[in-house]
């Protein structure tokens, strides 16, 4: 038997044409697509070529590979190598098809058995000294693989963790390639890796500082899911207000946490695998964030602010200097719960079951309406910030509140550890997660009242006839229209789930309407 100086049997390589597969996934959306990668030697100049729409990030691995073989102690190919990615009209991209390449390569070239690949899944971008780096998507790829019976899914270290969240699949790993082959030929044995669930016990947290009407604002956008526009001058606590919302919002449910960890996972926010299954998300982007970073899009799209957000809050900050395109194409996902993305080869959706929270001041300055500084705007101006907000827009913001600076003496009694203030029983988690258990049990399909629909307000409601006068009279006299007078609804049936009462009453009605700043708001400021 003749061996060249890389150690390549010539008569092995050259005499038969050897092809090897390995299986991976690819990653559309927030969907892993399967992926043979498909590895044949044949006689010729040394080379890799790579076929079936791969992006930049493929083309490269070629380099990748052929380092990663020769540091593990492994041959590299001296023949030409074609490596297929099936099927071929579906764009691949990313670093993860490294690894599934190496090791259909070595059992190509006759250093691992055929059969350690049956009904094997790999994912994972190779270092060129032979370790495995993690890649995005590793949670929607081991769901894929587990729908398809996969034997066992291969990723690097790194990847684990959220790979093995699905129960029922074998998860290997190793952290560099020679390593892993020899796990693989049984001569070292499989690390173990630890199974991480959903822990239904609340966070442990800072106690909640919001009193009086903002305390219940909170808890009715915690308790009923409604979206939240907070309107105030500079350090009156909107930004603080916001921040405490999550620690109210109910412990998260396995599958949501789930769904949760595999936008993450997709889109490519691997600091803390595990972060989903701990506490509700949290985003609050900068206003000058372009549309596709809000709400997702690219070539291969990717999720948005919006769909990192999904199951948690959403913070709009300075919500006025958004752009105002931007902030309209929020309509639609804000009324459904899911953003749906449409391109000319691809149409894909995004989870946005959010609570939005918003943030704004009530003219340029800041100032209009505060007791202490005057406004330096003149109604024009006034009026030209509000038309950055849309109408259709504040329609869809169930809780609209007005807030004003805090006194020296109430910011004096939070810094004292010592001072207990008397906290609204409404904050507390055990009364909003027990509204929010009433509202799922009484509401058809277990929504919240935010998304119950008008049929569902008139059949479960429970409404007495003196609320819904009050609430005829109030549409009329405000002029809401149809959307903003059925949110009121559901914001009044929040009001009485909170109060633990059977029948939405008059106070229920006019407590809700007493959130609706924006309305009177708009009216004041044009004069």
């Amino acid at each position: 038997m003749k061996w060249d100086r890389w150690g390549m049997n010539r008569l092995h390589t050259f005499g038969d044409r050897m092809l090897a597969r390995c299986r991976s996934a690819a990653l559309q959306g927030l969907e892993a697509r399967p992926v043979i990668v498909e590895v044949d030697l044949v006689p010729g100049l040394p080379g890799m070529q790579l076929v079936g729409l791969p992006d930049k990030a493929i083309q490269e691995s070629r380099e990748r590979v052929r380092s990663a073989l020769r540091n593990s102690g492994f041959r590299g190919p001296l023949v030409r190598v074609v490596v297929n990615l099936a099927p071929a009209h579906l764009r691949k991209e990313g670093p993860a098809f490294d690894l599934p390449i190496a090791l259909a390569l070595l059992v190509a070239s006759g250093q691992l058995d055929r059969p350690r690949l049956d009904g094997l899944w790999c994912a994972g971008e190779l270092g060129l000294d032979g370790s495995l780096r993690p890649c995005r998507g590793v949670l929607a790829m081991a769901e894929q693989a587990f729908r398809h019976g996969a034997k066992a899914l291969v990723v690097p270290p790194g990847n684990a963790d959220e790979a093995a969240l699905i129960d029922g699949l074998i998860v290997r790993t190793a952290p560099n390639l020679q390593q892993l082959v020899e796990q693989l030929n049984g001569t070292r044995p499989f690390l173990r890796i630890c199974r991480h669930r959903p822990s239904s016990e609340p966070l442990q947290t800072e106690p909640i500082d919001a009193s009086g009407q903002a305390g219940r604002a909170l808890a009715l956008a915690a308790a009923g899911g409604h979206h939240l526009l907070m309107v105030g001058p500079p350090g009156c606590g909107k930004s603080r207000l916001a921040h405490q919302l999550p620690q109210l919002l109910p412990p998260l449910e396995p599958e949501e946490a789930l769904t949760i960890a595999r936008i993450r996972s997709v889109a490519g926010e691997q600091q803390d695998p595990l972060e989903p299954l701990r506490k509700r998300p949290f985003r609050a982007p900068h206003h000058s964030c372009s549309a596709a970073a809000l709400l997702g899009g690219g070539h291969n799209p990717r999720p948005g602010e919006l769909s990192l957000a999904h199951g948690g809050v959403l913070f709009l900050d300075e919500l006025a200097e958004f752009q105002r395109t931007v902030l309209d194409q929020l309509r639609q996902p804000l009324e459904e719960g899911v953003y749906r993305l449409s391109r000319a080869r691809l149409k894909t959706s995004f989870p946005a079951a959010i609570t939005l929270v918003a943030a704004t001041n009530p003219c340029p300055c800041g100032w209009h309406g505060d007791r202490d500084h005057g406004c330096r705007c003149s109604s024009s101006q006034r009026q030209r910030y509000w038309q950055k907000l849309s109408g259709p827009l504040l329609d869809r913001l169930d809780l609209q509140l007005r807030l004003e600076r805090r006194s020296p003496t109430a910011i004096r009694g939070c810094l004292n550890p010592e001072t207990t203030a008397t906290r609204d029983a409404w904050l507390e988690p055990r009364n909003i997660t027990a509204a929010r258990q009433r509202m799922t049990e009484r509401n058809p399909d277990g929504v919240c009242n935010r998304d119950l629909s008008a049929h569902g307000l008139g059949s479960h409601g429970r409404f007495e006839a003196s609320a819904l006068q009050l609430w005829e009279r109030l549409v009329a006299q405000r002029r809401l229209s149809t959307r903003s007078g059925i949110r009121l609804l559901r914001v009044a049936r929040t009001v009485a789930d909170l109060n633990d009462t059977q029948h939405v009453s008059v106070g229920a009605v006019a407590e809700a309407s007493s959130f609706r700043c924006a309305d009177l708001l708009q009216l004041e400021i044009a004069t």
